[in-house]
């Protein structure tokens, strides 16, 4: 080794012994390093959001903050709620999914005594990216790091453990918020956990959140929102999650029909096999754009604009 390299070495040597109380004692020659688990993403810890002292501390933030904000910013007109009466127990709330405004919306609009035993499945990789992020999403709304980049076994047996101890959950099947106001094809986690837990689905659409803070807004505004909730459902004997997640998305488009016409026709509609997709034409995007007409916009009168892309 040449004298070069050997003070470096030395230097290292020294620097390494100077950071010791900030940082990792340096791994001894010959052992391999040990791999320290992160504690951010899909491994951040969430119990101690659920413990008395962290709930009571939600609940006042739901009722007093969030539910007076909500109704200034969103006027909810909610939907459905007596299709709910005759389930015991913890349900599975599968929601489409528009806007930032989506959680907070739900977390205040869906119906006593589940509301306040409520975990919401959130993107591991973007509320718990950070250690504040993640605590400050696990107090306010209960959130708990679901992967969406892979099947997490991890996160899957998280909130598989949490229903059967009687939570409730509420999760996106789309994976992420819409780009251009149409729905996303739904992914099959909430149709495994169902098949895993045996809880039923309440399938959950949610009209207007879009025009309050879509995908690349940042500042909210104030628009008439619409929430509908469904018929519970069961996945079918030896049903694969594939296939339940399926008739979840089209039980999702048969709200969204019925908060966009009227009930009758949504219900013939549903017999007929031909509700509206909730992913829109597959066409170009400014023709999607367009097809929306004006639930793009806050007023109908702008429904002949050139629409914003």
């Amino acid at each position: 080794m040449s004298s070069l390299s050997l003070q470096i070495a030395k230097a290292k040597s020294r620097l390494a012994r100077l950071n010791f109380p900030f940082r990792g004692a340096p791994t001894p020659n010959g052992i391999e390093p040990q791999q320290l688990s992160q504690k951010v993403g899909a491994n951040f810890d969430t119990d101690w959001s659920r413990s008395l002292p962290a709930r009571l501390v939600r609940l006042t933030l739901v009722e007093l903050f969030m539910k007076p904000l909500m109704i200034g910013i969103a006027s909810p007109s909610v939907q459905g709620t007596d299709r709910l009466q005759q389930i015991k127990g913890p349900m599975i709330f599968a929601a489409n999914h528009h806007s930032h405004a989506d959680t907070p919306l739900l977390l205040t609009t869906i119906p006593e005594p589940w509301r306040h035993r409520l975990v919401v499945g959130a993107a591991a990789d973007y509320f718990f990216h950070t250690r504040l992020g993640g605590f400050v999403a696990a107090l306010t709304m209960g959130a708990i790091p679901i992967e969406r980049t892979r099947a997490g076994r991890q996160s899957a047996s998280l909130a598989s453990d949490l229903v059967a101890d009687g939570w409730n959950l509420l999760i996106f099947p789309e994976g992420g918020r819409s780009p251009d106001g149409w729905g996303q094809p739904f992914r099959g986690g909430a149709a495994y956990l169902a098949i895993r837990t045996g809880a039923p689905v309440v399938p959950v659409h949610l009209q207007g959140t879009g025009r309050i803070l879509r995908k690349g807004k940042k500042i909210p505004q104030p628009s008439k929102t619409t929430v509908t909730f469904g018929e519970p459902l069961l996945p079918n004997e030896k049903e694969t999650y594939r296939a339940f997640a399926a008739r979840l998305e089209s039980s999702v488009a048969a709200l969204a029909d019925e908060a966009t016409s009227d009930w009758w026709q949504a219900r013939l509609r549903i017999h007929a096999n031909t509700s509206p997709s909730l992913t829109g034409p597959d066409v170009g995007t400014w023709r999607r754009v367009w097809a929306l007409g004006d639930r793009t916009h806050t007023r109908r009168r702008e429904k002949q604009r050139w629409p914003d892309l």
